[in-house]
């Protein structure tokens, strides 16, 4: 069997299917990808036995078809140094041996057997099916990352929740220190259904929608998620277990509102923090109509910081702490110009939400306060 196809269109696609693959794997040939040539295609697999991602790449001449199982770091170190060529594969499936012709010279390895690379089952009929804009699904995910949890206990927080309702698609991440939900009220379902997307194909599902083109098509079922994107596909086990009711924790009365400018409190919070304990990070925010002040201080070597914004509050005078490393990811993960800060007493969580929110969305980030010692 031979093919053809260009450099740079090979080692793109290899190295984000890379990024699939575990330094460690069970199976020895799942330190391989799986190239399968047909109808003047090849399409290219990875996986850690979990996760499976696909995508393919249009052959620029084809002679036969085949599949083989091709050592990743053989083949990505072969193609990443290659200036934009021609690419000629020259593959004896029977023999498992592999030439490649390019510009300049030759190089010469050995196939693994693609009938050891395991199958990807399908998801049965009667899955539920969710359609998402790809540049929504990127944007939600990347608000939503920082907030999931790394808890060996409660592995349902690990991941991002993805609930269907009547009312809209909510996606939601929290840690239980911190919470994301972001409400998409065009995609709705009469039959509620939902699942927890853990991390790590979240992660890829952010490297391969960046150009956020095209729609998302989730097909899912109670233990798999097959996710297909423009380019390519992804399948997941989800984690299974029940998520925790995050609208109970959502409080709905919080009189006292601060208004003031996103940049401008980061930067603040990002010269405050350095003066506060290692180990509590602790920022105490003292509220008075007209006026923010940030201030931290670490007892133990006598340091301490204090800064003045001015903002436009509205509530009754209060000091109340957070972790400023907690508050400083809620802020870098928003990305409107001014950001609404809804409070109740020093005691109940903060709500902090976009002056201008996405279309038919509904942006919201909560963060637990932190005892002040005064």
């Amino acid at each position: 069997m031979r093919f053809t196809l260009s450099s740079s269109a090979l080692n793109n696609r290899l190295q984000t299917l890379s990024k699939v693959i575990n330094l460690k794997n069970s199976l020895p040939i799942l330190d391989c990808f799986l190239f399968d040539v047909a109808n003047n295609e090849l399409k290219i697999t990875a996986s850690d036995s979990e996760n499976v991602m696909q995508t393919s790449v249009s052959l620029d001449e084809c002679d036969g078809n085949g599949k083989f199982a091709v050592p990743n770091r053989t083949i990505l170190d072969a193609v990443k140094e290659l200036p934009e060529q021609p690419l000629t594969f020259d593959v004896d499936t029977e023999h498992l041996t592999i030439k490649i012709l390019y510009q300049n010279g030759v190089y010469n390895f050995t196939a693994q057997n693609a009938a050891e690379y395991p199958q990807t089952s399908e998801i049965p009929d009667g899955a539920t099916v969710v359609t998402i804009g790809a540049d929504v699904l990127n944007n939600n995910i990347n608000r939503s990352l920082f907030a999931t949890a790394q808890d060996e206990l409660r592995p349902v927080m690990n991941g991002i929740y993805f609930d269907l309702t009547p009312e809209g698609l909510a996606i939601v991440a929290s840690d239980g220190h911190k919470l994301v939900r972001n409400k998409n009220f065009e995609i709705k379902s009469d039959t509620p259904a939902s699942f927890i997307l853990p991390k790590k194909p979240a992660t890829l599902l952010r490297t391969v929608l960046t150009k956020g083109e095209g729609d998302v098509v989730i097909k899912f079922d109670n233990r798999n998620a097959e996710i297909r994107y423009e380019g390519g596909s992804l399948s997941c086990r989800l984690i299974e277990g029940k998520y925790p009711n995050y609208n109970s924790v959502i409080p709905q009365d919080n009189p006292n509102q601060l208004n003031v400018d996103r940049k401008g409190l980061l930067g603040a919070l990002r010269r405050v923090l350095p003066f506060a304990s290692e180990s509590s990070q602790l920022i105490r925010l003292h509220l008075e109509t007209g006026k923010l002040e940030l201030s931290s201080e670490d007892v133990d070597f006598a340091t301490s910081a204090k800064e003045q914004i001015v903002c436009d509050y509205t509530g009754q005078t209060m000091s109340i702490g957070f972790k400023g490393s907690s508050l400083t990811d809620i802020l870098t993960n928003l990305d409107s110009d001014e950001v609404t800060i809804q409070l109740a007493d020093p005691s109940r969580a903060g709500l902090i939400i976009p002056s201008t929110q996405p279309e038919h969305q509904e942006v919201l980030m909560l963060i637990m306060p932190m005892l002040l010692n005064d």
